[in-house]
């Protein structure tokens, strides 16, 4: 059976490993950037066609894939007289697989229906090393029967595909997700500048830490910078974190829920952020936590 063909829309960091992982699948792709131009090139010297707007790429696909930063960004592709529901066909599928609010996801799953198309949102879990040999965690949500006829795609681009219910579903827990991972991240952060301040050893801390309940992956990617000098094997930046807790924060309130556990890593990382450290990626909290008590 012939491949779809697929339109990515985004191609930053995450974006970029999973053109390449659907090039390496043999897919047809057209593909749209944003700001950064060597990624899209990339693309386009393995064979993919780069479009001049979100309209022309959807009307060239059968799928149409976005991994953007945002709501706004995603809202921005896809309304317009460019925009992706403006080049729909019926029956184009279309996967948001950034990380966004809910309450958008459910707005725009309405205006694809409208114009024939079929809107599905699967935010993403792990990182562009997985992406690039096809081990992500999916989180898909929406239409079971598109679901169904995307699958085989997402089983390319996913180790573990999930289908999570209702359109928005997939956003909903990759927030809770994400706040739960970035509260982690700062604790861990924060208890390795207080070893710091305390004079005790890192190496210390670890070793007891990860010996009983407390250990677990988040740990050791924090671990890997601040004993390690390794940042890379959690190559995402504090400016997303912050936006992630944020929107999680917009989603308790919209629902009624006064989060309370949010608000310190809602501060942490948007006072990192006001500080220059939005590009620095998340373990490198140590240093942000450090310098405060240094100070």
């Amino acid at each position: 059976m012939s491949k779809p063909n697929i339109g990515f829309i985004g191609l930053g960091l995450m974006g970029a490993a999973m053109v390449g992982r659907l090039q390496d699948l043999g897919y047809t792709l057209s593909v749209l950037g944003n700001v950064a131009r060597p990624r899209v090139d990339a693309a386009v010297a393995r064979g993919a066609t780069e479009a001049a707007n979100a309209r022309e790429l959807t009307a060239a696909s059968d799928i149409v894939m976005l991994c953007m930063g945002t709501s706004i960004s995603v809202e921005s592709r896809m309304r317009g007289p460019d925009g992706v529901i403006a080049g729909l066909k019926p029956g184009t599928i279309v996967i948001d697989f950034g990380t966004s609010l809910p309450g958008s996801t459910k707005a725009l799953g309405v205006e694809v229906a409208a114009a024939g198309g079929i809107l599905l949102d699967a935010p993403l879990g792990r990182t562009p090393m997985h992406a690039k040999d096809g081990l992500l965690n999916v989180m898909a949500a929406g239409d079971e029967t598109a679901y169904a006829q995307v699958k085989p795609v997402l089983d390319d681009l996913g180790e573990n595909v999930f289908h999570l219910g209702a359109l928005g579903s997939g956003h909903t827990i990759k927030l809770i997700n994400n706040f739960f991972a970035m509260t982690t991240a700062n604790a861990m952060s924060e208890a390795f500048a207080m070893a710091d301040k305390a004079g005790v050893p890192r190496q210390g801390l670890y070793d007891v830490m990860s010996a009983g309940p407390l250990h677990s992956g988040m740990m050791d990617f924090i671990k890997a910078y601040a004993i390690d000098e390794n940042a890379e094997n959690l190559a995402f930046t504090i400016r997303n974190a912050a936006k992630d807790v944020g929107y999680y924060g917009e989603m308790a309130a919209e629902l009624g829920a006064d989060s309370i556990m949010s608000k310190c890593a809602d501060k942490a990382l948007k006072t990192a952020v006001d500080e220059g450290n939005g590009d620095d990626l998340v373990p490198q909290l140590v240093d942000f936590y450090s310098r405060r008590f240094q100070s």
